[in-house]
Formats: C-alpha cells, sequence, structure tokens
C-alpha cells in the first residue's frame, strides 16, 4: 500500500475567465472545486491505477468536511486527524492565453495535541504500506522539521519515503536522507543557494543532495522534461510536444506515476518514463492531478531518457 501524506489540504478552486486583467469583474460558468492540496493531488493520481493508497493527514471544519466527501465519492481510503480549525481553500484563476494567477489560504494551526495524535496515528499506519509520499506546505504549530521526523520514523521500518515540498520544510527533510525528492529549478535554488542558469549548475546543486545520500534525486523542468541523478548517474528525460491545457498538478501526477512505479517494482527507467507521462499527461486535462489512461501508453512511448556516465557528476 502507499500512504500519502497531506498536513495542509485544501479546497482548490479552479476558475478559467477569459483575458482576466486586475481590477475587473468577471464571470464564468468554467469551474471546478476538488479536494486539494498536493498530497491529494497525489492521492487521485494514484487511485487512477487501481493501487491501494490511504491519505492521511488534517481535517476541520466545513471545508474538511467537503474534502472528506469528495474522497469518499471517488472512493479512495482516508483516515485523518480532525482539528478544531478550518482547512484553506486554494485559488486558481486560469485565463485563455494558459496564464494563472493563484491564491493561496495559509491553512489552521494545528494544536500540540493534534500533532502528537498525528505521529502516533502516523507510527500505526506505516507497519501497513511500503512507500509514503508526502507532499506540500505545514500548516502552522507543528514543528519546522516534521517532514525529517515523519523521514526518520519512515527508514527505521524500512520503508521508502517520497518527499516533494519547498522552503525550510525541504531543507530539514533532506537531512534525514528520504529515498525520493523532486524540485524545481527554484526550489533547488532556494534549497542550495546555487544559481541555476545552465546544466552544469544543475549539477553542482544536485551535489549538494546526492551529498546528503538521497537514493533518487529529480529536478523537474517542466515542458523540457527533468534531470534525474541514482546511482552514481544522470538521466536526461526528455517529453514529447503537447498542447498545455492546464499545468497545475503535474508534478504531483509525476510523483504519483513515480510512486506506482516504485510499488510494481518496474526497472529505474520505467518508472521514470510512467511518472513522466503521469505529468505530461495532466498538463493536457482541466481536471488538476488527473492522469488520461487512454493516452497514457502513447506518450510513455515518445519519452526520451538519456543516460550518462557518472563521471560528469563531479567534473
Amino acid at each position: 500500500m502507499i500512504l500519502t501524506i497531506t498536513l495542509n489540504p485544501s479546497i482548490d478552486r479552479r476558475y478559467n475567465v477569459e483575458n482576466f486583467e486586475k481590477g475587473n469583474i468577471y464571470k464564468t460558468s468554467n469551474y471546478q472545486y476538488t479536494a486539494g492540496g498536493k498530497g491529494l493531488n497525489v492521492t487521485r493520481a494514484i487511485k487512477s491505477f487501481n493501487e491501494d493508497v490511504l491519505a492521511t493527514g488534517f481535517l476541520g471544519g466545513y471545508s474538511g468536511r467537503f474534502i472528506e466527501e469528495n474522497l469518499n465519492g471517488i472512493g479512495i481510503n482516508h483516515v485523518f486527524i480532525p482539528i478544531e480549525g478550518e482547512n484553506r481553500s486554494c485559488i486558481a484563476i486560469i485565463s485563455d492565453d494558459g496564464s494563472q494567477t493563484e491564491i493561496l489560504e495559509k491553512g489552521p494551526y494545528i494544536s500540540k495535541k493534534n500533532f502528537n495524535n498525528f505521529i502516533a496515528l502516523y507510527d500505526r499506519l506505516l507497519d501497513g504500506v511500503d512507500i509514503i509520499c508526502a507532499s506540500g506546505s505545514l500548516p502552522d504549530g507543528i514543528p519546522i522539521d516534521t517532514y525529517k521526523q515523519l523521514i526518520k520514523l519512515a527508514k527505521d521500518k524500512g520503508k521508502r519515503f517520497i518527499l516533494d515540498s519547498s522552503g525550510d520544510a525541504l531543507r530539514y527533510g533532506v537531512e534525514a536522507s528520504p529515498y525520493l525528492i523532486k524540485p524545481n529549478k527554484y526550489e533547488l535554488e532556494k534549497l542550495t543557494g546555487i544559481s541555476i542558469a545552465d546544466e552544469k549548475s544543475i549539477i553542482k546543486a544536485s551535489n549538494y543532495l546526492l551529498d546528503k545520500n538521497i537514493e533518487i534525486v529529480v529536478i523537474s523542468l517542466g515542458g523540457q522534461g527533468s534531470i534525474v541523478f541514482y546511482k552514481g548517474n544522470m538521466y536526461r528525460v526528455r517529453v514529447p510536444p503537447i498542447e498545455l491545457v492546464n499545468s497545475v498538478g503535474s508534478g504531483d501526477s509525476m510523483i504519483a506515476g513515480l510512486a506506482v512505479g516504485l510499488n510494481r517494482n518496474l526497472s529505474f527507467e520505467d518508472m521514470l518514463k510512467l511518472g513522466t507521462a503521469c505529468g505530461t499527461s495532466n498538463a493536457m486535462e482541466h481536471e488538476t492531478g488527473k492522469v488520461n489512461h487512454d493516452n497514457l501508453s502513447d506518450i510513455i512511448g515518445e519519452i526520451v531518457i538519456e543516460k550518462l556516465s557518472g563521471s560528469i557528476l563531479r567534473n
């Protein structure tokens, strides 16, 4: 089973607005509300493969009830810690030129009692899962090194931990050496303090992470694919050109595909292709965190992976 962790879930509200500009009033009939937060996007994408997946985190208020009902409606198993506060909303306004404006609420405060209840729950859940995917930001009230704690607990029980976060949450998390991380160029710059201008600087910055004994480092480059480091080698992953519809959730869909590939014991390159294809498929859909299985095989067939000598990493 795969366990997904969403510590700061949300109602994701997407509005498609023609010729959106600030200061104007718009009406739209093209909108969508979904149970969101990066971890729940991952969860939906994993569920689409009919994999056993369990979602956890914190839920509270009217928003929490909406999220719970949404997950129940699509058959996702979940066990959340109830909180006194209200889960947040995240708003994405997408214009017809593809540009996107996002407004992200901060989220609720998590009490020490609720956090301790979550740690106890997590420790129990670890016994029944094989892979853990933790995604997104940390809500107020919980320690900044929470992901570090969760990774250590998972590793103590021999579980593989995938971390997809940013800022200090990611910085502390990598200190515990998760199995896989997937920063983009901006997140890599913030994490290492190295300006990312070309492939050479990506390699230099990634060595910082490889020195943390992280098994797989995936540097997401959006429409340009990714650069991946694994067992002393570097891989360039190139994606086919597509008609971009909505890139929100593409990184989460990629994480889902990588987790499914790991869970199915695919070869490393097949796992990479599956994760990359999931992210690409999502970018072709209006719905956030959607993997269209009708086009997945075609996308996989067009993904190109180039394996480079490990000697390039330290030059």
